[in-house]
């Protein structure tokens, strides 16, 4: 149970430090950085999980490390939405609801994407 807490622990430190730095980096004037890493993170965790559920070789260690560690530190729901809330509460109604809508949209279509991806190869 360490081992695995420890695995989750180094996975959720680099995921969290790469979604911080790609938000500071994209950030303007619409959360474009959150959007990236939930989307990027939604397509991931559709390819990793279709891939690790397809492996047998592969140690659970390692799969939270990425799924649990990794991604869960990486993509960024609360974040979104409290972006999304502060948008809206600043009179910025439809950017909000435009950013709600594509984080769902496009980290769903990614997911999708990832899993079709992770089949072909």
């Amino acid at each position: 149970m360490l081992k695995n807490i420890i695995y989750v622990g180094i996975g959720g430190f680099f995921g969290s430090t790469a979604r911080y730095i790609l938000s500071r980096l994209m950030n303007t004037h619409f959360p474009y950085g959150t959007l990236f890493v939930n989307s990027l993170g939604s397509f991931l965790i559709g390819f990793l999980t279709y891939k690790f559920l397809k492996s047998s070789s592969i140690p659970q260690e390692y799969i939270l490390l990425f799924t649990t560690g990794f991604i869960g530190a990486f993509t960024t729901f609360s974040t979104y939405m409290l972006e999304s809330y502060i948008l809206v509460s600043n009179d910025q109604v439809i950017t909000g609801i435009i950013n709600i809508f594509l984080n769902l949209l496009l980290g769903f279509i990614l997911v999708f994407l990832g899993f079709q991806l992770a089949k072909s190869i």
